[in-house]
């Protein structure tokens, strides 16, 4: 369970947080989190389908890291293989708190990228916010605008039936074979038989880019098995 406090420079006067994806740091996850705002960075690194959350009614945005759980197959060498890291993972160990109507950074104190010695320091010797914490501050600020943006983006998706359940069956160059089942993703052709209101109702509310971007993201499964490939050879 993480230990999770509000972020503040007496208390935390000497916290670090240990950067890089050396194993060990949490970066053994198959998919990360995702925003429609986020999709235009994304979209030519990372596959980015749908998944179904607990309740079954509702649906979150993820970008695809991997084929099996805990799978990251942009994990090389203690490097994170792409030239962007999506802001749900970025961001760790920091979270978005309140405090009233106030947002306020918190930190999961025992999330293993956490140190006193090693790492970027949080804060300056007298208190200040050193320029990485401002980086974090930053990135959580558009991972909050980002949840906002996209419960009205989601919903539009149900509403105009756009998400399908797809399956993928995969063989890997050494014989193995997977299928990566369980998600969504857009279904391309009842976008395409929306009436002119819909898909100018869709434009109106900026989804329609975020829409087009995750269909053109599904090229990316192609560099995804690569990768897995490349990784058996190896014996990673």
């Amino acid at each position: 369970m993480p230990n999770i406090a509000l972020l503040n420079n007496i208390e935390h006067k000497d916290l670090r947080i240990i950067a890089g994806h050396r194993p060990g740091l949490g970066s053994e996850v198959a998919w990360v989190p995702t925003f429609a705002d986020e999709f235009r960075s994304l979209q030519g690194i990372y596959p980015i389908i749908f998944r179904q959350l607990e309740d079954g009614a509702n649906f979150e945005a993820i970008a695809l890291l991997g084929f099996t759980e805990d799978e990251n197959l942009f994990l090389q060498d203690g490097r994170w293989d792409a030239p962007l890291v999506p802001w749900m993972h970025e961001r760790q160990p920091f979270y978005i708190g309140r405090n009233g109507d106030e947002l306020m950074i918190q930190v999961d104190l025992d999330h293993p990228r956490v140190s006193t010695t090693d790492g970027e320091p949080v804060f300056k010797p007298h208190g200040g916010n050193t320029e990485y914490l401002e980086k974090v501050s930053t990135m959580l600020s558009n991972i909050h605008n980002g949840v906002q943006a996209n419960i009205g983006f989601l919903e539009a998706l149900k509403r105009h039936d756009l998400l399908d359940a797809f399956v993928l069956d995969m063989e890997f160059d050494n014989g193995a074979q997977n299928r990566l089942g369980g998600f969504f993703t857009i279904h391309e052709e009842r976008l395409g038989a929306l009436e002119a209101s819909a898909i100018a109702e869709l434009h109106a509310a900026g989804y329609l880019a975020p829409i087009y971007f995750a269909l053109a993201s599904l090229s990316n499964f192609r560099n995804l098995i690569d990768r897995k490939n490349h990784r058996d050879a190896a014996g990673r």
